[in-house]
């Protein structure tokens, strides 16, 4: 189920959309402003964000600039769509300029909030996986497990929790670069047995060669993060690690935002 995160200042729109999303098998999570927004993409993991313009505190430009500089890759690859009642030519090109995936002019036709939706979800999809796959993807990411920060090198097949290396075999360590790919994400175990051994082959033996790895990877990283558990078994459909994004700390760039004379304040 992929989740979509509605950011409006307007508690009307934000029930409708939450409604109407819900009804064609989104999960919702919502804000009231982009800093609220902040706390939920700190917190939880989201697949694409709808936001409107003007909002208090942080309005939405400010938020798609935020987003979409994010060092963590998990972040910056969020599709973010605003939604303006504002029609100037000026206004579309400032966000697509700061990065925004697309723009919807209020009031908007249903059946295209909801194609944009889809296909800029299908889109984020096909842009991690090629990013995962070229050399050129990303070489780090972090991740938050039982709050311990740990960072996956992919270009080394290494990984840390703080300063300290956790010793992982070569398997271990694709088990683990395949988890960190979707974390809080249902992996099945075809695809895990394709990351860690290459193999296309049936459940049984899948089973047999991912299992062992499984209860390795866990007790190691157990020992390292603690015994609270972080990789967990859904009965008939595979694994999934539990992980969080990274806290960011925002507040010198909202100050610097907010500031006199910031680019941004003519357009709340």
């Amino acid at each position: 189920m992929k989740r979509i995160l509605i950011v409006d200042d307007d508690v009307n729109t934000l029930d409708f959309l939450r409604l109407l999303l819900q009804q064609y098998g989104y999960e919702i999570f919502s804000a009231r402003d982009g800093c609220e927004a902040i706390e939920t993409l700190e917190t939880q993991p989201v697949d694409l964000v709808l936001t409107d313009v003007a909002m208090p505190r942080l309005n939405g430009y400010q938020l798609c600039q935020q987003v979409k500089s994010a060092a963590n890759p998990h972040l910056a690859l969020i599709p973010v769509v605003l939604m303006s009642c504002r029609t100037l030519d000026s206004d579309i090109r400032y966000a697509k300029a700061l990065g925004a995936d697309d723009y919807l002019t209020k009031p908007f036709v249903i059946e295209d909030l909801l194609a944009v939706v889809e296909g800029k979800l299908v889109a984020a999809e096909r842009l991690r996986s090629l990013f995962v796959q070229q050399a050129g993807g990303p070489q780090m990411v972090i991740l938050i497990i039982n709050q311990h920060q740990v960072r996956l090198d992919y270009r080394q097949h290494r990984a840390w929790s703080g300063e300290v290396e956790i010793d992982l075999t070569a398997r271990e360590m694709f088990l683990f670069e395949r988890f960190a790919r979707q974390p809080n994400e249902v992996i099945s175990l075809a695809d895990l047995v394709k990351a860690t051994h290459d193999l296309t082959t049936d459940y049984q033996e899948a089973s047999q060669l991912v299992r062992p790895l499984i209860r390795t990877l866990r007790r190691k990283l157990e020992s390292h993060l603690g015994h609270e558990l972080c990789i967990k078994n859904v009965r008939a459909r595979g694994y999934l690690l539990f992980a969080e994004l990274p806290r960011l700390d925002f507040s010198p760039v909202l100050t610097r935002l907010n500031s006199p004379g910031s680019p941004f304040t003519g357009h709340q």
